[in-house]
C-alpha cells in the first residue's frame, strides 16, 4: 500500500492510475485533454488532485456520478480507486464532447472499470439518484448547484472542486440556493478548496 492524496492505495490501483495518466498525454495531442502547461505535472496536478476527493465520500456509496467528466478528472479516477475499494459500486460519467466520450470509453475499457459514459448534456439525462455526484473545473456553483440537486439523490453528497474564487461563488449561490456546506482544504493547491454539499434546495 502506498498513500496518494489522502488515499492508501494498492499497487495494482497505482499501476491503474500510470496507465491512465499515460493514456491522457497519449490523446491529449489530439483532442486537447488537459492544458499543454500540465502535461509534465499531470500526477500532481490531475490524478492527485482527483484521488484526494475520494475520502470525502460515503462508506457505503452505490452510485458515484461525475458530470462535465472531461478528460476522466475525477470520474475515469474515482472509478480506478472503486475498483479495489467499492467493487460492487457503479461509476456514471456524462460528457457531451463526442471525441472526449471516446476517450474516456476507451479508459474504461482498457482499465476494466466498472463505470459507464453518457454523451450528452448534463440536464438532458434522466435523473441519476446518485449517493455521490463529483465535478471538477465545470462551473461556479450557481451553475453547478441545478445540475447537482436534479441528479443527486436526497441523502447524497456533492463532492465539487473549487479555486481561489469559493468564497464569492458560495455567496452568490447561498442567495438562490439552500444548502449545507463543508469545506475542506486542498492537497494539491493552497488556494483550492473542496467543497461537501448536502441537502439541497432552491431559497424561498
Amino acid at each position: 500500500m502506498v498513500t496518494i492524496g489522502g488515499v492508501d492505495v494498492s499497487r495494482e490501483t497505482m499501476v491503474d492510475l500510470q496507465a491512465f495518466a499515460a493514456l491522457v498525454l497519449k490523446w491529449t495531442p489530439k483532442i486537447n485533454l488537459i492544458s499543454a502547461s500540465s502535461e509534465a505535472l499531470i500526477w500532481d496536478r490531475h490524478i492527485v488532485d482527483s484521488v484526494q476527493i475520494y475520502r470525502y465520500a460515503p462508506d457505503d456509496f452505490r452510485l458515484w456520478l461525475d458530470i462535465g467528466s472531461g478528460g476522466g478528472f475525477p470520474g475515469i479516477v474515482a472509478a480506478i480507486l472503486g475498483k479495489a475499494q467499492h467493487p460492487d459500486a457503479q461509476f456514471t460519467l456524462i460528457e457531451s464532447d463526442q471525441r472526449k466520450v471516446a476517450f474516456l470509453r476507451t479508459a474504461i475499457r482498457q482499465l476494466g472499470l466498472a463505470a459507464r459514459v453518457f454523451a450528452d448534456r448534463i440536464e438532458d439525462v434522466p435523473p441519476s439518484n446518485a449517493d455521490v455526484v463529483s465535478a471538477r473545473a465545470l462551473g461556479s456553483m450557481s451553475v453547478l448547484l441545478p445540475l447537482v440537486s436534479y441528479h443527486m439523490q436526497p441523502a447524497g453528497v456533492a463532492i465539487l472542486h473549487k479555486g481561489r474564487q469559493v468564497r464569492a461563488e458560495i455567496d452568490e449561490a447561498q442567495q438562490n440556493w439552500r444548502f449545507a456546506l463543508e469545506e475542506q482544504p486542498s492537497l494539491t493547491d493552497p488556494d483550492a478548496r473542496i467543497l461537501l454539499i448536502q441537502r439541497i434546495s432552491r431559497a424561498a
